[in-house]
C-alpha cells in the first residue's frame, strides 16, 4: 500500500518581508491598490493567513508604518550625529522629514494612518504618539543646542519645535497629495525661509536697522 503522501506546513514569510511588500505595493500602485488577497499573492499566503497574524488591515497599516519609522529613525540618528553645523543638521532632519515627492509612499501610508486614527483604540493612538514623539524629542535637542551656540536665536526649543513640525507637516500633506504649484524643492525653500525668519541671530528680515530720526 503506497502511503499517503505527507502533508506539509508552508513557514510564513518573515514579518519584515511582509512589510515590506506592503510599502512596495503602496509605492507602485497606492493603498487603493493594496488589498489583503494581492498582498498575500505577492508574499505566498493567503488573505486568512494574513489576518491570522495581523488581525486587522489597520494594524497591518501601522506594522508597516512603525517598520518605515524605524528605518527612518536610523537615518535621523545618523545625521544628527555628523560633525556638522547645527543648522547644517537642522535643514538634513527637514529634508528627511519631508516627503520625496508626489505620493511617497511612506507619507501616503502616514496619511492613511492618521485618517484611520479617529477610531484607533488607546494602544494603537499612544504607537502612533511614540512615533511623533521621537522626531519631536529629537528636533527639541537641536534646537536646544543651536541656541546654547549661539547659531539660533533664543527660542524655546519646544514650542518652536512644534511649531516648525506644524509647517513640515503641511507642507509634507501638499506635496504628497500632489496640490499644484507644491513640490519637494518648493517645500525645502519654504522651510529654509521659515527658518531664516525666526531662528536666524540677528536682526529679522524686514526689520528695520540702523535708522536714524531727525531731530
Amino acid at each position: 500500500m503506497t502511503p499517503a503522501p505527507r502533508r506539509t506546513h508552508q513557514a510564513a514569510p518573515p514579518r519584515e518581508d511582509v512589510l515590506a511588500a506592503v510599502m512596495a505595493t503602496v509605492a507602485e500602485r497606492g493603498l487603493d491598490g493594496l488589498t489583503m488577497a494581492g498582498l498575500g499573492r505577492a508574499v505566498g499566503m493567503s488573505s486568512g493567513h494574513l489576518l491570522y497574524y495581523f488581525r486587522t488591515k489597520d494594524e497591518l497599516l501601522l506594522q508597516t508604518l512603525e517598520w518605515s519609522e524605524n528605518r527612518l529613525g536610523a537615518e535621523r540618528r545618523a545625521l544628527l550625529a555628523r560633525p556638522e553645523g547645527v543648522r547644517e543638521r537642522l535643514e538634513a532632519y527637514i529634508a528627511l522629514y519631508l516627503p520625496a515627492g508626489h505620493r511617497d509612499p511612506h507619507w501616503t501610508l502616514w496619511l492613511e494612518v492618521w485618517s484611520r486614527s479617529q477610531n484607533a483604540d488607546d494602544d494603537a493612538r499612544a504607537r502612533q504618539a511614540a512615533i511623533e514623539g521621537a522626531w519631536h524629542r529629537d528636533l527639541v535637542a537641536l534646537l536646544a543646542e543651536g541656541v546654547s551656540r549661539g547659531a539660533f536665536r533664543p527660542v524655546d526649543a519646544d514650542r518652536f519645535a512644534t511649531r516648525l513640525r506644524a509647517l513640515l507637516d503641511g507642507l509634507s500633506v501638499h506635496v504628497t497629495v500632489g496640490i499644484p504649484g507644491t513640490g519637494r524643492e518648493r517645500a525645502l525653500a519654504q522651510a529654509a525661509e521659515f527658518l531664516d525668519e525666526t531662528l536666524e541671530p540677528g536682526p529679522r528680515p524686514g526689520d528695520a536697522t540702523g535708522v536714524t530720526t531727525a531731530s
